[in-house]
């Protein structure tokens, strides 16, 4: 008798130890754990729900001009600035520390102090954002690299990278997983010009 109840407490001391084990383990990365709970879907839609949110296609969508002012053109939803539109003249004098930012028409190209910017293709397409793996988004969205690869340029202004830097996990996974399913349009953005080059 003494037998089965020294093995049975055996039993439950090791039982318990694998519970509280496995529940540690569960617990390591809470950030990828909901990603990986999460199903394509649900990751698509989130992605789709934080992207409108955060207002991307404010600057990477071409706009029409309406009666209500500028709207995003659905048909070239996230393409970027259109490669194939002229810039309007830049006014050098309005430029520099201390001065002017300016934008073209429909928001998609930025001039500063930096030189003039433009609004990368965020479409899965070649020309945009089609052959990146998720780290290299991850680089680009949180380390600032353009295209995500080390030694290259920064993303230039006006991209907020530096407060995606603080993103969660699950949220850029979320955003990315969504930009995958968009339609991929071909536009290939032009270099930026810098300030020398205005």
């Amino acid at each position: 008798m003494k037998t089965h109840i020294i093995l049975l407490t055996a039993f439950v001391c090791i039982a318990l130890f694998q519970s509280c084990n496995s529940e540690t383990n569960s617990q390591k990365d809470p950030e990828n754990q909901d990603v990986e709970k999460m199903s394509t879907q649900s990751l698509v839609e989130r992605g789709e729900y934080l992207v409108l949110l955060s207002g991307c296609d404010h600057c990477h969508t071409p706009k029409k001009m309406t009666d209500q002012g500028p709207v995003p053109d659905m048909d070239r939803w996230l393409m970027g600035y259109p490669s194939g539109d002229p810039l309007p003249e830049i006014t050098k004098e309005a430029l520099g520390p201390g001065k002017w930012v300016l934008f073209n028409g429909d928001l998609t190209a930025a001039v500063g102090p930096w030189g003039v910017s433009f609004s990368a293709n965020l479409t899965p397409s070649e020309s945009g954002i089609g052959n990146w793996s998720y780290e290299n988004f991850k680089k680009s969205m949180t380390e600032g690299k353009h295209k995500g690869m080390e030694g290259t340029r920064m993303v230039l202004p006006p991209m907020p990278w530096q407060s995606l830097g603080i993103i969660k996990e699950d949220d850029l996974k979320a955003i990315y997983e969504y930009l995958k399913t968009i339609n991929p349009i071909e536009n290939v953005v032009p270099p930026p010009i810098p300030p020398d080059g205005i």
